[in-house]
């Protein structure tokens, strides 16, 4: 622990000189450090962005990252990440012994920030969320605190020297992340989702820079296909209507 006091400081110092941070939202970080359970669920593009997001919040509490378990190969950067509170976790393997560590933290009001993609999206575009960050929320009842990360930069990634802008939404209440109903399980998972990924975008909508906001509204224009001119003769085809695809389920994060 004496470490982390140590380096966060350290690292907030050099990031802010290397990156240009701008921070957005922090009334809603505040809101939910009053002592309960509460998990940070940021969109997730470089490795950087765990470090970054960790120094904004700047906790003396340390906070809980989950992070992959092939980050800690290397020993330096291993050595580094559990110095700023991550915790590896074996993907897709059930690492329950992890999840419940992590779970019983937060209960007892630690900060937790899981990635609810799992992975990185590569893109700056938010991925497919998954199942884990909602059921470390509810087993701990937790608030949930979308989080968005934005790099100034046309491709939306990481690059040295670039602008970094991070969002805090408002918190999502831990009454809402409760599955209430058993029988309808990966219908409610589903909701939850969805209402995850509204917010994230929400936020990038809101707060994207300039050069992001003119990418997105010239490209509409430049996929819309051209229409093809009706013929006397042409009939139209009557299309038939589908059902909803059922969701396959919770993945693991």
């Amino acid at each position: 622990m004496l470490l982390y006091w140590i380096l966060l400081p350290v690292v907030w110092v050099l990031a802010h000189i290397v990156f240009r941070i701008q921070v957005i939202g922090r009334e809603n970080l505040k809101a939910v450090r009053d002592g309960r359970a509460y998990v940070i669920a940021p969109n997730h593009i470089a490795n950087l962005d765990p470090v970054l997001i960790a120094i904004t919040v700047f906790d003396w509490k340390r906070l809980r990252i989950l992070a992959k378990e092939e980050l800690f190969k290397n020993p330096l950067a291993g050595w580094f990440l559990r110095c700023m509170g991550a915790i590896s976790i074996e993907r897709g393997k059930g690492d329950t012994v992890t999840l419940e560590k992590i779970t019983n933290e937060c209960k007892n009001g630690t900060g937790v920030m899981i990635f609810p993609e799992g992975t990185r999206t590569k893109t700056g575009k938010l991925g497919m969320i998954k199942s884990g960050a909602f059921v470390i929320a509810a087993a701990a009842g937790a608030d949930m605190l979308p989080v968005r990360i934005i790099y100034g930069t046309k491709d939306g990634r990481l690059h040295l020297f670039c602008k970094v802008r991070i969002v805090f939404g408002e918190a999502i209440p831990a009454a809402d992340l409760q599955i209430k109903d058993p029988s309808h399980k990966i219908a409610e998972l589903r909701r939850m989702k969805n209402r995850l990924k509204d917010e994230l975008e929400a936020l990038l909508k809101a707060n994207a820079f300039d050069v992001q906001q003119a990418e997105t509204a010239a490209a509409p224009a430049a996929e819309k296909p051209a229409e093809a001119k009706p013929t006397a003769a042409a009939q139209p085809a009557e299309m038939p209507s589908l059902p909803e695809a059922a969701d396959a389920g919770p993945q693991d994060a």
